[in-house]
């Protein structure tokens, strides 16, 4: 079964990530080469079929959204293992930077999330695979493409995998509104870590959120309590990146002492 992409960006980082089966990009026929100039470059130099269609064909695979002139037919998207990302980590020489997503539906907040986790240098993403979003060709969209270079890892139990990471000594920090979550500069981010964002009504589930070994609550002085999941979510990877010095930035200076904190135990939460 294929998925189309659409849109310059998504086809260019597909492109450009290899991970997919690549089978055929479809470009309009009264498109911008010169704009697409990348897009074709790099399926040229990865030896992609390149077949002309009326712009028509290209509208009714997009549903109507904007394609800007490209398509490109892929195969499935290629899931990762847990041990992949933590292997990751490893081959970085970096303390694990995870995010998990406690049933987040949305594929927009999907998608953005992913976006802004390969930003951060995030080294995978988890997710349950009933109650979650998949990685759709809307999720990859939403992403800008930004899914195509991110190890997205499908589990079947959350909370189990949760077990699984603290005995790899990573640290579960859930995004939570409750009284006892603590703001980000009161919590030591600077750590292996798993930031968990929870579904966008419901929040974290009981049992994901009573195996976190930290809460976190981002502060907020309107009069709407509450935050997108994107957007929160988002905050949350910045201030974990911002814990660490912003490691493997250009602006990156001095990596941050590793933290001695120790972790409670299950029957402590």
């Amino acid at each position: 079964m294929a998925d189309i992409l659409y849109r310059r960006n998504v086809v260019l980082e597909t492109l450009r990530a290899g991970r997919r089966d690549i089978r055929r990009l479809l470009l309009a026929d009264d498109a911008d080469t010169q704009a697409l100039k990348d897009v074709l470059a790099q399926a040229k130099q990865r030896h992609v079929q390149i077949v002309p269609r009326p712009r028509k064909d290209l509208n009714v695979l997009s549903q109507g959204d904007n394609h800007q002139g490209v398509a490109l037919e892929v195969g499935a998207y290629p899931y990762a293992a847990l041990d992949d990302i933590l292997a990751c980590a490893l081959a970085a020489d970096e303390p694990p930077l995870l995010l998990l997503l406690d049933q987040v539906q949305d594929p927009a907040n999907v998608g953005r999330l992913l976006r802004t986790a390969e930003a951060c240098g995030v080294h995978g993403v988890i997710l349950p695979d009933k109650g979650s979003g998949e990685i759709t060709p809307a999720v990859v969209t939403a992403s800008m493409g930004a899914s195509e270079h991110m190890l997205v890892a499908r589990v079947t139990n959350l909370a189990q995998t949760m077990v699984l990471l603290k005995k790899s000594d990573i640290w579960l920090a859930g995004l939570d509104l409750s009284p006892e979550a603590e703001p980000p500069d009161r919590l030591d981010l600077n750590r292996a870590l798993g930031l968990i964002v929870g579904n966008e009504g419901a929040g974290l589930r009981r049992l994901v959120r009573d195996k976190c070994d930290l809460l976190l609550r981002l502060p907020m002085r309107g009069q709407v309590q509450s935050l997108n999941a994107a957007i929160a979510g988002s905050i949350a990877l910045y201030a974990a990146w911002q814990a660490r010095g912003y490691a493997g930035s250009q602006k990156s200076e001095v990596r941050g002492q590793k933290s001695e904190a120790k972790r409670p135990s299950d029957s402590d939460l």
